[in-house]
């Protein structure tokens, strides 16, 4: 029987040992971001890639083409005899209308016209857009 002594494992020393290792594991992980190293994207006055372009309920976004005026020409209904509307940023506006601080001066087939403090600004609608 000398030879075939059984060890005892202490207990009370296994759950302390077991929380310091996954308090390790868990620190020491790099897939753990802390708040001041979370990665910040400068998208250097271009778009957001990561901002979506299709909505929730299935609507694909139109981001504006902001140049300068900050004005998006997305479509025109000409009526030579009448009243003529353009779609500028989403908004049906005709001649006399404001829309994001700027005047709409004039409306024809294929470019709308504003003012804005004294300045004309010419939009053309986009060749595939016609």
């Amino acid at each position: 029987m000398s030879g075939n002594k059984s060890r005892k494992v202490n207990r009370s020393l296994l759950l302390p040992a077991c929380a310091w290792y996954l308090m390790f594991a868990v620190l020491a992980s790099p897939v753990v971001l802390r708040a001041q190293e979370r990665p910040v994207y400068d998208s250097k006055g271009k778009r957001d890639p990561f901002i979506p372009l299709v909505t929730p309920d299935g609507r694909l976004l139109r981001l504006p083409d902001e140049g300068q005026s900050g004005l998006a020409l997305e479509g025109i209904i000409y009526d030579g005899q009448g009243t003529s509307y353009a779609i500028v940023n989403g908004e049906v506006v005709k001649v006399n209308d404001m829309i994001s601080g700027y005047q709409v001066l004039g409306i024809r087939q294929n470019k709308v016209t504003f003012m804005k403090e004294g300045q004309k600004t010419e939009i053309e609608l986009k060749e595939d857009e016609k």
